[in-house]
């Protein structure tokens, strides 16, 4: 069985900066500051890590952040649901739907989420374009600031959910940035990149995945390139 995890942001969809936006206004709600956030590049990070990195670098201590991270993610998932709202920023990447369809229909493949998001800010962004419920699991910046104990993450609930243990070479991981690879590799597992988020299929080849795509529209050679695993190394 194969084990298929999302990124969100940058791979299934766009959502035109609604977490960046919610997640300065929550900072300064509760912490005063945003730290250096138009500076920051927020791409294959983890909230978790997000955070803590910002309000580092504007001289706030690890005890001070811990204390009111509860009350900061609390305020962003309140401003990231007004921030998406109908849904009207936000729009799937070509070939996302179906695809995540085709590999529902798939006895041997067991569709999930490995993302930055915390897993409230996910169904967030996920819940105009119906596909929420198509994840039959996640991993999520909520469960680790490092995105390269996710995968682990992941196939321990994999294996709750269906009975059955998952290793590196029975997961992909499926995203749009050099740390999707790296977590990836981090787990043994299969890296599909994809060119839907600010990198090219020439900078992210660069690092080596399994395969890459410009996007997901060709719904047929992706999924030969999920099924194959470690198949252009």
């Amino acid at each position: 069985m194969r084990l298929v995890l999302f990124d969100v942001d940058g791979t299934l969809l766009s959502s035109s900066g609604a977490g960046r936006r919610a997640l300065e206004r929550a900072l300064r709600e509760v912490y005063g500051t945003a730290g250096p956030i138009d500076d920051y590049d927020f791409h294959g990070g983890t909230d978790l890590q997000i955070v803590h990195d910002l309000l580092g670098l504007a001289g706030l201590l690890p005890e001070a952040v811990a204390a009111g991270e509860s009350r900061l993610f609390a305020r962003y998932v309140e401003w990231l649901d007004a921030e998406v709202g109908d849904g009207g920023g936000v729009s799937l990447h070509p070939g996302v739907r179906a695809l995540v369809e085709r590999l529902g229909e798939i006895d041997e493949c067991l569709v999930g989420l490995l993302t930055g998001n915390i897993e409230a800010g996910a169904r967030i962004k996920l819940r105009p374009t119906g596909l929420w419920p198509r994840f039959r699991l996640g991993a999520y910046g909520s469960d680790h600031a490092d995105r390269n104990r996710l995968p682990e993450v992941a196939a321990r609930r994999a294996e709750v959910l269906v009975g059955r243990v998952f290793r590196g070479p029975d997961v992909v991981v499926i995203g749009d940035t050099p740390r999707d690879i790296e977590c990836a590799r981090a787990f043994g597992a299969s890296a599909v990149a994809v060119a839907t988020g600010r990198l090219g299929v020439a900078d992210l080849r660069a690092h080596v995945p399994d395969h890459v795509f410009a996007d997901l529209a060709d719904t047929e050679r992706v999924l030969a390139a999920i099924l194959d695993g470690h198949g252009e190394r």
